[in-house]
């Protein structure tokens, strides 16, 4: 008969959040806000579900299943490509966010352990949000859309390490200094301890053990990395910390793997499942008495997310290297809080550290800032150039005007793809050999774009920029490679040269390559490089002279 109440309240759960996540999308509200409407129905409106723990349990599934989606993202080429701008901006962001609402909640008359939590809960947006959004709008590969992305990594990464300090706050009962102490030791311990495991089996162990399984069926790879994945929850939990602190581990070590992106495939969709299950529950859960005792301050933080953001994102990028138009579209894709909120949320209260009146707060925001931001993120390309108009008349606000960088024929950082720009000349690699060349080039009166994924070498240049890893074919469809004069390196990596030198050449467009070490001359060559710049050739006036010998330039 339990079996049966659970299959039926799973059935109730699954039709609820179908019905409502169907009309909400006329509106183009996220689904995760269709699903704690539908829990909304089903619970405190409608009587009809009270959560079991059987359901319980499949919602926590979910939430493991998400984090351990999340760490399928973080392979280390990828944290290593996040670069200065994500962490320097995902860094401030989540500090002076969290500091605002901390010092907003004491004016307001909350308690500092209430204040505290909800300057840290509401500092962080939302990653299924914006990712769905913007690969429905597919711009996941525009410079606001990389930059948006690359923040939430950073801020998933600060998620982790929160909710290690709350299993550990947790853990020791009163807030005692010495029980306090002794909590987050211990859970900062089992983390290390947990880290260090997960560490030596991606070294180890996994590479060798899922070769072995790849060999076989697809469905068994599947099984194997959600087998790992319960391994570490386990883990996890034996040592007293947060299921989703193994989740997001077990994830983070197979992202290293040659087969971590057909898992992120095979495994969104069950996730998808289990999340929709989490967030229905969520809804059935919230005490609406609790939200009409919150609704003003929850407002007030509401406000301050969908405005604070924008503005703090709008001053600090620019100054980082992106676009002044790229910097807000960027804060309007990240106007909102997250869905680690509210996972935050349910783990404090299971843990005594907050009431129900702070989770129905946090839901409350959850709800306001994650409907009306998916209407920032969908017309965010017609917000922005208003935002920029605006914040123009704050003196110092914005960086000094540049040509055209509020609209999409600006320096190319803003995401666009400005179909006037031909002729051009790509320069990759912002050394000091590639800033004197993109230098002189355009004082020679020619359309350059500067090409770096260090916005600090872009910083100054007289020409068109763009941030971005060259390896990546979408950066270079940003940077118009199909219809440029030529394409030059600069940079001092040879893989990335040969393939530069390899996409150029069967598009049909010369490239000048530098030929940094004798060694990489020949393959240079035999790929099809139009000139080779060499070592007795780094003066910019020898350079370019030998580069006009061959045609690609005028003089």
């Amino acid at each position: 008969m339990q079996d049966a109440t659970f299959l039926q309240d799973l059935g109730i759960i699954l039709l609820a959040a179908a019905l409502f996540s169907a009309l909400a999308r006329p509106a183009r509200i996220p689904s995760i806000v269709a699903f704690i409407l539908a829990g909304l129905a089903l619970g405190p409106v409608g009587g009809i579900l009270t959560v079991s723990d059987a359901v319980h349990l499949a919602s926590e599934v979910g939430i493991a299943l998400l984090l351990f989606l999340v760490g399928l993202e973080l392979s280390v080429a990828k944290v290593k490509d996040l670069g200065r701008l994500a962490f320097s901006a995902g860094g401030a962001q989540v500090g002076l966010t969290a500091a605002t609402v901390l010092g907003l909640s004491l004016l307001m008359g909350f308690s500092l352990g209430d204040a505290v939590f909800l300057g840290i809960a509401l500092s962080f947006s939302s990653t299924v949000v914006v990712v769905k959004l913007l690969a429905q709008k597919g711009e996941l590969d525009a410079a606001h859309g990389r930059a948006s992305v690359g923040i939430l990594l950073v801020q998933d990464l600060v998620v982790i390490v929160v909710l290690t300090f709350v299993a550990g706050l947790g853990r020791g009962g009163e807030l005692e200094l010495a029980t306090v102490l002794r909590g987050l030791g211990t859970a900062f311990a089992g983390m290390a301890l947990l880290v260090g495991v997960a560490a030596a089996a991606s070294r180890w162990l996994l590479p060798n053990l899922f070769h072995w399984i790849s060999r076989g069926s697809a469905e068994a790879l599947f099984i194997w990395a959600l087998a790992w994945c319960f391994i570490l929850i386990e883990g996890a939990e034996w040592l007293s910390l947060s299921l989703e602190m193994g989740a997001f581990l077990a994830g983070m070590t197979l992202a290293q793997l040659p087969y971590s992106h057909d898992m992120r495939r095979r495994v969104e969709p069950l996730m998808n499942f289990f999340v929709a299950v989490f967030f229905v529950v969520l809804g059935v859960q919230i005490d609406l008495a609790a939200v009409g005792a919150v609704w003003v301050p929850a407002l007030a933080f509401a406000t301050l997310t969908l405005v604070g953001k924008p503005l703090l994102f709008a001053w600090l990028l620019p100054r980082l290297g992106l676009s002044p138009l790229a910097g807000v579209r960027t804060g309007l894709t990240l106007a909102q809080s997250s869905e680690f909120s509210f996972i935050l949320a349910a783990l404090a209260l299971s843990t005594g550290l907050i009431q129900d009146e702070l989770v129905a707060l946090i839901s409350l925001v959850g709800l306001i800032t994650m409907g009306i931001s998916s209407y920032f993120i969908l017309f965010s390309e017609k917000l922005g150039p208003r935002w920029i108009g605006l914040l123009r008349r704050v003196p110092g606000y914005l960086p000094k005007r540049t040509k055209g960088d509020e609209g999409p024929e600006s320096s190319g950082t803003d995401g666009s793809h400005p179909q006037d720009l031909s002729g051009h000349i790509i320069v990759v690699g912002m050394n000091s050999l590639g800033r004197r060349l993109a230098k002189e080039l355009t004082q020679r009166g020619e359309e350059v774009m500067a090409l770096d994924s260090d916005s600090r070498k872009l910083a100054g240049l007289p020409c068109r920029t763009l941030l971005g890893n060259a390896e990546h074919l979408s950066v270079m469809d940003e940077a118009g490679l199909d219809r440029a004069r030529m394409l030059v390196s600069a940079l001092h990596i040879e893989e990335t040269n040969n393939l530069l030198t390899y996409r150029a050449r069967i598009r049909g467009i010369p490239v000048s390559i530098h030929a940094f070490d004798t060694g990489v001359v020949r393959e240079l060559e035999a790929l099809g490089a139009t000139h080779l710049m060499v070592a007795r050739d780094l003066g910019a006036e020898r350079l370019l002279s030998a580069v006009q010998e061959h045609g690609a330039l005028q003089p």
